[in-house]
């Protein structure tokens, strides 16, 4: 019995898919080859398809490329997207449980560049890829490396959208924001984020004004008297660093506190707004939102 037309048809279009789906398998086993943040060259058969991630921001980068289902374990600060919290939990990203990696089998582990656990991991035969964001560009780096490692065309547009967020955040203000004086406070030590911060470089595209200059560094540790002479507009600070702030010498007289123009941030969102990943748009509307609700009129200086 001849096959008819139609199943002729079916047949043809099956085997269309099976060599489809063959050329795919192809592209994705090329070799891939990149430089990680420490200038060394990282060389791989094919993308790897078993990760653990040590760092928050490029388990975020990884899921916001598309890639969440190739995470087989991340440190204990990894949380977003939602899915990452039923992966094993391997510790702290600087010195994690190096146990915990090896039995997960790893092609790869992504780290930081400051991490302890690099050598380690490396002297036991695993692949690290040390990456680093700590700028708006480093974001845009990371994302190009990682697209690479993980042979995603055109990992850019993700960078693009974050772009495009954080410019719609920025219009959205009106222009009496561009004279307030901010100072984002990263912990209570006080540690604040500096000018060149990716924190920094967000508020200056909203258009604040950080009191922290570019020359004490990117997040100092600062003599809490700095913020008194400083009198800024307006403090952000989480809800974990937030206990006490009007009780340290002198802080009563600074603007922002005596006016309470203090916009404190709960755990999830301090968790968008300290990584550099690509929730950074969603950073941005955060501080804007905060500059819309508490920003002085005009900010005006006493």
């Amino acid at each position: 019995m001849k096959p008819t037309p139609v199943l002729r048809i079916v047949a043809v279009v099956a085997v269309l898919l099976v060599l489809l789906l063959a050329m795919a398998t192809l592209a994705n086993a090329q070799p891939v080859q990149l430089t990680d943040d420490r200038g060394r060259a990282v060389h791989l058969a094919q993308p790897p398809q078993r990760i653990v991630s040590l760092l928050p921001s490029l388990t975020e980068t990884v899921c916001a490329l598309g890639q969440c289902q190739r995470l087989v374990g991340v440190d204990r600060y990894s949380n977003w997207p939602d899915s990452v919290e039923a992966l094993p939990k391997v510790g702290g990203g600087i010195d994690p449980s190096i146990e915990a990696i090896v039995a997960l089998r790893p092609d790869v582990v992504l780290a930081a560049t400051s991490s302890r656990a690099i050598a380690r991991l490396e002297s036991l035969g695993l692949t690290v890829v040390a990456l680093e964001p700590k700028t708006h560009a480093d974001v845009q780096r990371v994302l190009g490396k990682l697209g690479q490692l993980l042979a995603v065309p055109d990992a850019q547009q993700v960078w693009r959208a974050i772009d495009a967020g954080v410019a719609a955040a920025a219009q959205s203000l009106p222009s009496t924001v561009r004279s307030t004086r901010v100072y984002y406070e990263v912990s209570p030590t006080p540690y604040g984020a500096g000018t060149t911060s990716f924190i920094g470089e967000t508020l200056a595209r909203l258009g604040a004004q950080n009191i922290v200059p570019a020359q004490l560094g990117p997040f100092p540790k600062l003599n809490p008297e700095f913020v008194v002479r400083a009198n800024p507009d307006l403090i952000m600070v989480g809800a974990r660093s937030a206990g006490g702030m009007a009780d340290r010498p002198g802080w009563q007289g600074i603007r922002a506190v005596r006016e309470q123009r203090i916009c404190v941030f709960d755990a999830a969102q301090s968790d968008v707004l300290i990584r550099p990943g690509p929730r950074m748009a969603e950073a941005a509307r955060l501080m804007a939102q905060c500059l819309a609700r508490k920003a002085p009129p005009g900010a005006v200086r006493p």
